[in-house]
């Protein structure tokens, strides 16, 4: 049995009688969703570190379907968008560590919840109770990121990146944005959508660099990566 560093910096993959996805658990002894942990001892120091379900995280999935960068690393400061009760979010907490961190932003009361007690475990998690449509509603809880992760599975999800990026994101950070194609358009192919919504991020400054398909982890889904960059400001 034994832990090797994944390529992305921050994950790692669990080599055992099955192998399996695992990010390094930054408060051991607890488990957020009921995640198995494995426990390895390396010179002489016991790390214990929580598997990540693909079924789970549409991030896990993308890292599990090839995805070439994430872009969320240690220390990174991270805006995530429809963070639901906090099942990926723990991990992100677990890979940008103590020195990160990882906003998380979400409307359900219910799934909030849950999201808040996540958090008074974690402290580089800071729970964000509000409607990502409306960024400025929680400008007072929130500085500049570098990373956008975007998992809202509502209509006008391109739109609702845009906004939190021209508002939060540095230039020249990064965001990931999960598509799913019958939230937005029943009726068209998946491609279809796809290419829809990457023209929509195009207006809005946002450059996608990659778009792999969740398959066979999620249907009709795709992330789509890239960098933003607005235009300069003009001096008047």
């Amino acid at each position: 049995v034994s832990v090797e560093p994944h390529r992305h910096e921050g994950v790692f993959i669990y080599r055992g009688a099955e192998d399996a996805l695992v990010t390094l658990n930054l408060v051991p002894g607890q488990s957020v969703y009921g995640e198995r942990r494995v426990t390895v001892t390396e010179g002489g120091v016991k790390l214990e570190y929580r598997t990540w379900n693909p079924f789970r995280s549409k991030l896990a999935a993308a890292i599990l379907g090839g995805v070439d960068q994430i872009h969320i690393k240690p220390k990174s400061k991270v805006l995530y968008l429809g963070a639901a009760s906090g099942t990926t979010v723990s991990h992100v907490s677990d890979i940008i560590g103590p020195d990160g961190l990882v906003y998380a932003v979400e409307f359900s009361h219910r799934a909030g919840r849950d999201l808040v007690n996540v958090a008074k475990k974690r402290t580089n998690i800071i729970p964000v109770l509000e409607d990502a449509r409306h960024p400025l509603k929680y400008r007072m809880l929130i500085g500049m990121v570098d990373v956008i992760f975007a998992d809202v599975a509502q209509p006008d999800q391109s739109r609702i990146l845009a906004l939190n990026a021209h508002t939060y994101l540095r230039n020249g950070g990064h965001f990931l944005i999960s598509i799913k194609a019958n939230c937005i358009d029943s009726t068209a192919s998946a491609e279809a959508v796809f290419a829809s919504e990457v023209r929509k991020l195009q207006q809005e400054n946002l450059k996608p660099q990659e778009q792999l398909t969740l398959e066979p982890y999620e249907r009709d889904h795709a992330v789509v990566v890239g960098v933003y960059r607005p235009p300069p400001k003009s001096s008047s």
